[in-house]
């Protein structure tokens, strides 16, 4: 099994959740993050240190799929958070053990 980790632009965070709810996926998890990378605005410094001032919004989307299916979905999500300007996002694939849902 695998983990698939989506981080994306908030407006497209409703067409890629469109797409994933088209396939068969084990389960989804949606949160709100922030965050900066080769779109930072600016950076400060502070003691010897440099900060961002300006970390961006994203929503961050994890995705279980089974081993076989990880590259289709990620296909998938890939065409639906495009837009081509530096910051679409980034997806992160994880090997997971999956031997039984704990519950509790």
């Amino acid at each position: 099994m695998k983990q698939l980790t989506i981080l994306v632009r908030p407006f497209r965070a409703e067409a890629v959740l469109k797409s994933i709810g088209d396939l068969d996926v084990n389960a989804c998890l949606v949160q709100e993050a922030k965050g900066y990378s080769r779109q930072k605005h600016y950076l400060e410094r502070y003691l010897g240190s440099e900060y961002s001032m300006a970390f961006l919004p994203k929503v961050e989307i994890s995705v279980w799929v089974s081993d076989q299916r990880w590259q289709e979905v990620a296909d998938k999500i890939v065409r639906a958070a495009r837009t081509g300007r530096i910051g679409d996002g980034k997806i992160f694939v994880v090997d997971v053990c999956w031997p039984g849902a704990m519950e509790f």
